[in-house]
């Protein structure tokens, strides 16, 4: 006599429900970009979305309840020349924004209470410093005005936004390109992953290695990594075969 095995599992008998129409951000172009991004940022004001724009680049951003329809010609924040690679909204000021560009430059929105009534071109404090697209923004999480980028240069600058002035400059440490870049939850360490197949810990004020991973997966296709409490670190890449892995670290 054959018995079925049935896997025990807490979610067999879990559904998940789709939000009605109604309650969705609809009809939104987002953009085409095949950049490794997430191409969105939200806090508890705003939602922020990457979007096509014709002749640069350009972002959304919506009130959390203007939920529906979005009309074609809804306002922007459009002032880039580039596309639009990466926005993240400040954890101290849920009106402020950055958004990192292909044409090399990060620049500093602050968007009304109620949202854009008409597109935004200026942006507060501009900060140039990358010679080559700008892929990666971090806000620091606990100090205030302190931001980094990260670019196809392969450099790492911490800038001081209310100066509108790169602090730190680390230039020296990746040989290729940098694929992401975080800090931990206080702020003293920055942890990225590199084309060079390496993970690091950086110190901040230095921009100096403390720590050093070769090969934390073996596939040649990208590695991210995140800090994640205990100051351990979650790396995502592949591995030879090309089978997706995850990875938890102790440093």
């Amino acid at each position: 006599m054959s018995r079925k095995v049935v896997r025990a599992s807490k979610f067999r008998h879990v559904f998940g429900q789709a939000v009605k129409a109604d309650q969705c951000y609809d009809d939104i172009r987002i953009s085409t970009m095949t950049w490794d991004s997430n191409f969105c940022s939200v806090n508890p004001k705003f939602v922020s979305m990457i979007v096509d724009a014709s002749g640069g680049g350009a972002f959304m951003v919506l009130p959390l309840n203007k939920t529906g329809r979005i009309d074609m010609s809804y306002p922007t924040v459009c002032g880039h020349t580039g596309p639009v690679l990466d926005i993240e909204f400040c954890p101290h000021n849920d009106n402020i924004i950055a958004s990192g560009s292909e044409d090399c430059s990060v620049m500093i929105w602050e968007i009304p209470d109620g949202g854009l009534t008409s597109p935004l071109t200026e942006p507060v404090v501009k900060l140039d410093g990358h010679s080559k697209r700008v892929g990666i923004l971090n806000w620091h999480p606990t100090a205030h005005n302190v931001l980094l980028s990260a670019g196809s240069d392969n450099v790492i600058i911490l800038w001081n936004v209310a100066q509108g002035m790169a602090v730190v400059r680390i230039d020296s440490v990746h040989p290729d390109l940098i694929y992401s870049a975080c800090w931990n939850s206080d702020g003293s360490r920055i942890l990225t992953s590199c084309k060079d197949k390496k993970l690091r810990v950086l110190e901040p004020r230095e921009g100096t290695v403390l720590f050093e991973k070769e090969k934390p997966h073996e596939g040649s296709r990208p590695v991210r990594a995140v800090f994640v409490s205990d100051g351990k670190i979650l790396s995502t890449g592949f591995s030879r075969m090309s089978e997706r892995q995850v990875a938890l670290w102790d440093p």
